[in-house]
């Protein structure tokens, strides 16, 4: 049967369109179903973290993220009274705090989000069948079948691999029975933008209460609730009358509700698939995973997941992918969500109404004026702590990690590493390119004097920003490899490892 594309990516939101350009970019064929009409007005998302912020970067997207930055800050410190990061609430992140606070998230809510990334992915050749909707999927060992609900009737679509990125409730991932465990939610947010008409004199302050959470102000107001169900329809609107309820049991006191533009609900239920692969089906974004909003986490989590894969799958359908490739996306992003899922649980234990909690979130307070504390914490949220687990040995502490936007000197021209990662390929960053010559045609050689980052004398960087191996002394040397006189013979070797590894010649 033939194939109308190579893989079909299912879904639209920001974590399909930047898979589906990932693709794109690295020699395969996308094609994207979506079963909306029209992207969603819902402003679910208001930033992207540091980690998915520099992924964008690399592909030459920079300035347009930027040029949103400034009215989503002004939005937090509206809405939330304070720029500050947060856990659990508890508003004392400090992102002057942190090791690297040029690292950091950047302020860009979803609708705005999801046409940048549909103009790239349009710009690139990639195309969206809208109000199509998948109804079913079977997979056999040459590829997949796709049944669409298309606005002219049933469709069956043929592509080498499909990829769920649709959503929390995913279909494919359904229809593939992929398990997903996890628990129960504990909690039902409720966000809406409304009017207090009535009542709002005898609404104690704004904060914790003793059965919930309530926030009011600026034409907008929320409920963290721990004793009334979310409606049986979890896409049933948000109305009045359910806020009302909700801050009638948070605080005993009726109120009389307007609302004025967007709701929002969600719950704290965290699930996650025991595995991203099944056969030729895989699973992106909140499709292989789900948990609270805490910390805004998500969406970064979702973004790094698409830029992890896309190369991957991509070396697949061409052929020439290493063996173990494509399972590695599983290996490296499972531990990251599950990272994810275990804080935000954190977080919602740390919501809960009560006098032990709130003796314990007064703890936690203090701890957070610790530096070394701020900055663990830091570090969870943003993703910048997270590091692979390579199947080979590391010499250096920065392989793993997610390599930053370099600074790169040679001679008296000063770059940066995105000016060499639009394309999507791999990088080496090297005083001397001759060991890794014959791997041209796979990877961008580029001959540097200096890299103005922890001591780094060179490094290897996959399409996905993953520092894939690393060379010099300095801070970010692993302990003992500065002082080792073997090091330098040894870094051939390993470079080589490294790029036989990810990449075939």
């Amino acid at each position: 049967m033939t194939h109308d594309a190579d893989v079909i990516v299912v879904g639209a939101g920001p974590v399909g369109l930047l898979l589906a350009a990932e693709l794109r970019l690295a020699g395969a064929t996308p094609l994207v179903l979506e079963k909306l009409a029209a992207p969603s007005p819902q402003h679910k998302a208001r930033s992207v973290g540091p980690l998915a912020a520099e992924a964008l970067v690399r592909r030459g997207l920079g300035e347009r993220l930027a040029a949103h930055g400034g009215a989503g800050a002004a939005d937090k410190a509206r809405d939330h009274g304070s720029e500050k990061g947060h856990f659990s609430s508890i508003f004392k992140l400090d992102q002057a705090l942190q090791e690297e606070p040029e690292r950091q998230s950047v302020y860009i809510w979803q609708p705005d989000l999801e046409a940048l990334l549909g103009a790239y992915a349009s710009g690139l050749g990639v195309e969206v069948r809208r109000e199509h909707t998948v109804t079913g999927l079977v997979q056999d060992a040459d590829g997949v079948t796709v049944t669409v609900a298309a606005p002219h009737g049933e469709q069956l679509l043929r592509a080498a691999y499909a990829v769920g990125c649709d959503g929390g409730r995913s279909t494919v991932r359904r229809l593939t029975d992929f398990p997903f465990p996890g628990t129960a939610p504990i909690m039902t947010a409720r966000r809406a933008q409304a009017e207090i008409l009535k009542g709002a004199e005898q609404l104690p302050p704004p904060g914790r209460q003793p059965r919930g959470i309530l926030y009011y102000g600026n034409g907008m107001l929320a409920t963290f609730d721990f004793f009334g169900d979310a409606p049986e329809e979890r896409d049933a609107p948000l109305t009045a009358k359910e806020l009302q309820d909700s801050v009638r049991r948070i605080t005993g006191v009726d109120i009389e509700v307007a609302v004025t533009g967007e709701t929002l609900r969600f719950g704290d239920h965290a699930r996650q698939a025991a595995t991203y692969r099944q056969g030729r089906v895989l699973l992106a974004g909140d499709a292989a995973h789900v948990h609270s909003p805490m910390g805004g986490q998500g969406l970064n989590l979702g973004l790094m997941d698409a830029v992890n894969l896309g190369w991957k799958l991509a070396a697949e359908v061409r052929g020439d992918a290493p063996p173990g490739l494509l399972d590695s996306y599983t290996a490296e992003r499972h531990p990251a969500g599950a990272r994810v899922l275990h804080n935000t649980r954190a977080q919602s234990a740390l919501l809960a109404p009560g006098p032990h909690t709130d003796a314990l979130r007064d703890v936690f307070s203090d701890l957070m004026d610790l530096p070394e504390v701020n900055r663990h914490l830091g570090r969870m949220l943003s993703g910048l702590g997270d590091t692979y687990d390579f199947p080979y040995p590391s010499t250096h502490s920065l392989t793993g990690r997610h390599c930053p936007d370099l600074t790169i000197r040679t001679g008296e021209r000063e770059e940066r590493l995105s000016d060499h990662t639009r394309e999507g390929r791999p990088v080496l960053l090297t005083p001397d390119v001759r060991p890794a010559e014959a791997w041209r045609r796979r990877v961008e050689l580029v001959q540097i004097d200096t890299l103005a980052y922890d001591g780094l004398d060179a490094v290897l960087v996959r399409p996905d920003g993953a520092i894939a191996w690393a060379s010099g002394a300095g801070a970010g040397a692993g302990a003992g490899v500065a002082a080792d006189s073997d090091a330098e013979e040894r870094a051939d070797e390993d470079l080589e490892t490294a790029l036989a590894t990810w990449f075939s010649r």
